[in-house]
């Protein structure tokens, strides 16, 4: 299997899991949606929960391409750079979601990279 083939792949991965996929995580990890729909105490940190389950669904798909061509045989550094795409999708999730700090473009931007980076890491 190409290797341009293998960062097409995780692109298209990327876009379904960041549009089509979150459903309802989309608005839970936003801190906004529990002030309005479950604004008590108990629910404060909720929306961090939904961030991490997002950024691991993004990182599972991104990664599975790169999976799939070393046959599931992975390695404990695959799940450490795996762990460290799901901290960073999350970081910046959080940056666009919760602190209005980037924006769409920057959201993506940062996302893509971090695509560019694992092929390169993984693949090269």
């Amino acid at each position: 299997m190409s290797k341009a083939f293998i960062i097409l792949w995780m692109i298209f991965f990327h876009i379904v899991d960041d549009y089509y996929l979150q459903g309802w995580l989309a608005s839970a990890k936003q801190k906004q949606w529990w002030k309005e729909n479950a604004p008590q105490p108990l629910y404060k940190y909720d929306y961090i929960w939904a961030l991490l389950m997002h950024s691991f669904s993004w990182a599972f798909m991104i990664m599975l391409p790169i999976a799939v061509t070393m046959s599931f045989n992975i390695s404990w550094f695959f799940l450490v750079y795996f762990l460290i795409n799901v901290f960073v999708h999350a970081l910046v999730d959080d940056l666009k979601a919760n602190r209005k700090k980037i924006n769409l473009w920057h959201d993506q931007l940062i996302h893509m990279s971090q695509i560019a980076v694992t092929a390169i890491v993984m693949l090269f």
